[in-house]
């Protein structure tokens, strides 16, 4: 019998999240156990804990690993040809054409229940996210496209309404999600950011009340 290839700890690490990703995306995160993971990347299961403490901070590293492979805000950041607020609202449409990374989110929803899991998100979305929004709002002040004395406000609060959407952590049904949508877009435009308009509002409603009606809540 063949000896296992050693692979050094990054490359394990590695495996696993692709692994991970790869049964998430095919049979859903509640479905898939650590030792499908591993039987997939070709360990064993302690190899699983050596690096992940359980499933639920592994689809978070994934989150995250998606995010950055394909980060909205650095597909727009050097385009000449748009505006501040051009570039937040294709900024926004490529954050939505991510059907994978929006997959693996929508499942990750249940799991925010947990509030350590929910702190630790909370946190790195403003550790990660604020930045980003900033640099756009103020560009977009520069050029004159946003027209808003808020620019660290909103760039504080954008990370955090996805939150606030969320029925695991804010109950409500597709119409209240709808409803806190039509909120969100009016008091964005009243603060010189009129960036949510009504399908991605009335779509974030479907959605999260689709979830929510999935899961018999």
């Amino acid at each position: 019998m063949a000896r296992p290839v050693k692979r050094p700890p990054e490359q394990w690490k590695k495996e696993i999240l692709h692994a991970a990703k790869e049964l998430f995306l095919s049979k859903g995160y509640e479905e898939t156990a650590v030792s499908d993971i591993m039987e997939l990347a070709g360990g064993a299961k302690g190899m699983f804990y050596r690096f992940f403490q359980s499933k639920e901070e592994v689809i978070h590293a994934l989150g995250n690993q998606m995010f950055f492979e394909n980060n909205p805000f650095e597909a727009v950041r050097g385009r000449s040809d748009l505006n501040g607020l051009e570039k937040i609202r294709q900024m926004l449409v490529f954050d939505r054409a991510d059907k994978e990374r929006e997959k693996v989110s929508a499942q990750a929803v249940s799991i925010l229940k947990d509030p350590r899991i929910l702190a630790a998100a909370v946190e790195e979305n403003r550790r990660i996210l604020t930045p980003l929004w900033l640099e756009l709002i103020e560009e977009g002040q520069r050029d004159g496209s946003i027209q808003t004395e808020y620019a660290k406000e909103l760039s504080e609060l954008m990370p955090l309404v996805n939150f606030w959407l969320l029925p695991s952590v804010f109950p409500g049904d597709a119409e209240e999600i709808q409803h806190k949508c039509r909120f969100i877009a009016e008091v964005l435009t009243a603060m010189g950011l009129p960036i949510i308009e009504d399908e991605m509002y009335e779509r974030t409603g479907k959605i999260l009340g689709d979830k929510e009606t999935e899961r018999g809540e």
